[in-house]
């Protein structure tokens, strides 16, 4: 993939706004930077995450209640840590602050559970075409300077639905989203929707991992310019 840039965003979804964003703000230290409304009921915090973003979407409604999504943690790299140092937001989100270079992180990983390890490692070096972190033995990847963990666990499951309390949603900004999105499709990869134009801010599309967790292709007009 031709990234237009080097990291990758992370969406969850809540009801609980304030004490989402006491938590977020105060107690991991991000940045709020900006508020889009998504419509629908739903606005997207937006915040500053060592260049990556971190999406709080609050519902205004009920969200439905479904089975977690395969993105079970974030981990977040913080200098002067001998050790990793566990965090729980209010929703139940698993934060953990690492070391720079815990696990190859030097800014953001995201940990998925998932049920076929082989099948994870397929679809990651396979249909998105992202190297792996030699050192870790072919359970994660780098997508720019983020990295994607995964481990097999008995609770993973498939078919995730995109809106539910919790991780949801990991974006990938590129330059071009038709292309990528069907050169994906073409290695085997998931429809999960087709792509489309959001005003003048981005043409987006989603994609499936083997166990149906969303995946968001953005071609962000801040980052590329045309969105043609």
């Amino acid at each position: 993939m031709e990234l237009a840039k080097p990291r990758i965003d992370i969406g969850l979804f809540t009801t609980n706004l304030e004490p989402m964003l006491d938590f977020w703000q105060n107690e991991v230290g991000l940045p709020f930077d900006h508020l889009l409304p998504l419509g629908g009921g739903l606005q997207q915090h937006r915040h500053e995450l060592l260049g990556s973003v971190l999406k709080i979407n609050h519902a205004r409604n009920a969200l439905p209640a479904v089975a977690p999504s395969g993105y079970r943690e974030l981990l977040i790299a913080r200098d002067g840590l001998l050790g990793p140092k566990r965090l729980t937001d209010p929703d139940g989100n698993r934060v953990t602050l690492v070391p720079p270079g815990a696990h190859g992180i030097e800014r953001i990983g995201i940990r998925l559970a998932v049920r076929n390890a082989a099948a994870h490692r397929r679809f990651y070096a396979g249909a998105l075409g992202l190297p792996d972190v030699p050192e870790r033995g072919g359970d994660s990847f780098f997508c720019g300077n983020s990295v994607i963990l995964f481990d097999e666990a008995p609770d993973a499951h498939d078919g995730a639905s995109l809106e539910g309390k919790g991780f949801r949603y990991i974006t990938i900004q590129i330059r071009n989203v038709d292309v990528e999105h069907a050169a994906i499709l073409a290695r085997g990869g998931a429809e999960g929707r087709a792509p489309q134009t959001l005003g003048k801010v981005a043409r987006i599309s989603f994609v499936r991992d083997p166990d149906g967790n969303w995946i968001e292709m953005s071609q962000r007009a801040s980052l590329v310019g045309a969105l043609e």
